[in-house]
């Protein structure tokens, strides 16, 4: 419940309670860490072996580096760390402040694809294995199709304000190309956004009609759709890391073959990071937890009508998580 809603039930005008609370009920102004919140807060004791690292948005698009421990499952003893901004510089010396035994027991630890994630990780856990986190590698293929898909709109915009334009010039009413479900073309592609993140088993009626028409009068698109569902199944089909290189390794030949540009791209992004991509096989872990956490973190900043005052909010974030 918000403080404001707290002053409400008990009749007390919001702005006076918010101010009591604050001042003399919370214990904010003894807070061990409120000389430094602004830049980093740190909890030694919230140490453990799984860890994940990301970036949160604070406020106002402001970025904060969150490490959390895995084993407490989002909730109290979650947040090792909040330390604000995202470069490696700013990172590694406030998680450089952990005891060292500590930091050496770290076993694993999820991360983006993003190099200063990398850069902190090998920094601070020196010892640890590096995972990329799934979704974030599944996002740079799915990416890969929506560019193409995109592209084809633009040009089938240009195409029909073109032919608005014309008909307009010669009085005439412009009616474009219907398909079968009723979509135009511009419709069809808007359309099929959704359908080309999923696999075929999960297609909506709707959806295996769109895509029907959308692969017959695209089959550039098609030929993404399968790279991408292509390397979906190196997750879901491969339990080693042995088997998801000689997949991975099936996939880039695929790539070169149908040469698309936004995929040669893709590949060679997953090839770079290809090392710590396969290391989500030895536990198959995820990032799911950071993420989590981040919207538990947003959610919080929606109920307490923002941040107004940062160290406050930061002092009571870790009440709830610290």
């Amino acid at each position: 419940m918000s403080l404001s809603n707290i002053a409400i039930m008990y009749n007390i005008p919001t702005k006076e309670f918010e101010m009591q609370y604050k001042e003399h009920i919370s214990e904010f102004r003894k807070w061990d860490q409120l000389d430094h919140a602004e830049d980093y807060i740190i909890f030694p004791n919230n140490m453990g072996k799984y860890l994940s690292i990301d970036e949160v948005n604070l406020s106002n698009g402001e970025l904060y580096t969150v490490v959390t421990n895995k084993e407490a499952k989002g909730k109290n003893g979650a947040i090792i760390a909040m330390i604000a901004g995202t470069r490696a510089d700013d990172i590694a010396p406030v998680l450089l402040k952990i005891n060292k035994k500590l930091r050496l027991a770290v076993e694993e630890v999820t991360l983006d694809m993003a190099n200063a994630m990398g850069l902190i990780v090998t920094i601070a856990f020196p010892k640890v294995i590096k995972v990329i986190d799934r979704f974030h590698v599944q996002q740079v293929v799915s990416n890969a199709v929506q560019e193409i898909r995109i592209d084809i709109r633009k040009k089938v915009i240009k195409e029909d304000n073109e032919k608005i334009l014309e008909a307009r010039r010669n009085k005439e009413r412009y009616i474009p190309i219907t398909f079968k479900n009723g979509d135009t073309k511009k419709q069809l592609l808007a359309r099929s956004r959704y359908l080309l993140f999923k696999p075929k088993s999960k297609w909506e009626d709707n959806q295996k009609i769109r895509a029907e028409i959308l692969f017959k009068k695209y089959p550039e698109l098609e030929n993404a759709y399968n790279l991408s569902m292509m390397f979906r199944m190196v997750y879901e089909h491969n339990y080693s890391m042995e088997d998801a290189k000689n997949s991975l390794d099936k996939w880039y030949k695929k790539v070169e073959e149908k040469n698309i540009k936004s995929f040669i791209a893709a590949s060679e992004t997953i090839r770079v990071h290809e090392e710590t991509i396969v290391n989500y096989f030895i536990n198959r872990s995820t990032n799911a937890s950071a993420e989590s956490f981040n919207a538990k973190l947003k959610g919080f900043r929606a109920i307490v009508r923002g941040v107004r005052d940062k160290k406050f909010h930061l002092f009571r974030i870790t009440k709830l998580y610290g």
